[in-house]
């Protein structure tokens, strides 16, 4: 049986992207997905800048002997092809936590990129960044999620330092995916407030902002740590994340 992820394909190919699919892929993975929240950015780490355009493939496909395949969803070529390993669950995430996610493997898309790592192989081909940028915009827009919901696995990882890819600047990467998916849709964000029935994942994007614990559920911690955002910037400290908030925390 096919796992969740086989839109992969249709969506990389609609962004003008070269997209290449593994046998077997479809049903490939350790289970099916989660809810997809975003999307890991990795480089492979293997030696060999000049061994090929994506000489790890098989290894994302059948794994190491310490980790089973697959590694990952997507492999991404030195040329800018995808390759297609997965559709389902990959263990390319580990311990960690980003955006108030620690199932890492089961609501991360994982791309492992073609690199070293090392300083052999910097800069990365432009064709290369290019590729990664269009694709994980791609990927967040047809998941309806913004540039936040993309980070390095050095990001994600826990405890910190525990991984060190990719070795590009994910601040900037973020920045050219957000340019790709231009702005956010119109509209009011919707009042967030303690008793209602809250959209969980912005709750957590709320309480990220404002340095509460992002667990997804507006409790009285939550409540309270509004309250204090409101009054450290001048407005009247009721709790309710409405409009005003809401500029606030997405200046912040």
């Amino acid at each position: 049986m096919a796992f969740s992820l086989t839109w992969l394909p249709e969506v990389l190919t609609k962004a003008g992207l070269t997209v290449k699919e593994s046998d077997g892929w479809e049903t490939r993975g350790h289970g099916d997905m989660g809810p997809v929240a975003g999307v890991l950015c990795h480089h492979t780490g293997t030696p060999g800048k000049n061994s090929g355009n994506m000489p790890t493939l098989n290894i994302l496909i059948k794994g190491r002997s310490d980790l089973a395949g697959p590694l990952s969803q997507l492999g991404l070529g030195r040329d800018g092809t995808y390759y297609v390993v997965a559709a389902g669950r990959c263990y390319h995430a580990g311990e960690g936590t980003w955006q108030g996610i620690t199932s890492g493997n089961s609501r991360f898309i994982g791309i492992e990129a073609e690199n070293t790592g090392g300083s052999d192989d910097k800069p990365w081909p432009a064709v290369q960044m290019d590729a990664y940028h269009r694709g994980v915009a791609a990927i967040l827009k047809h998941i309806g999620q913004g540039p936040e919901f993309c980070a390095g696995h050095k990001e994600y990882a826990l405890p910190k330092g525990r991984k060190s890819d990719p070795s590009f600047d994910m601040d900037a990467f973020r920045a050219a995916v957000a340019t790709i998916l231009g702005p956010p849709a119109s509209g009011p964000r919707p009042i967030l407030k303690r008793g209602l029935p809250n959209d969980p994942e912005l709750v957590k994007i709320m309480q990220e902002k404002i340095g509460a614990n992002p667990d997804g559920n507006f409790g009285p911690k939550t409540e309270a740590a509004v309250k204090a955002f409101q009054a450290a910037n001048g407005l009247m400290p009721d709790g309710v994340v409405g409009p005003k908030t809401w500029e606030l925390i997405d200046a912040a």
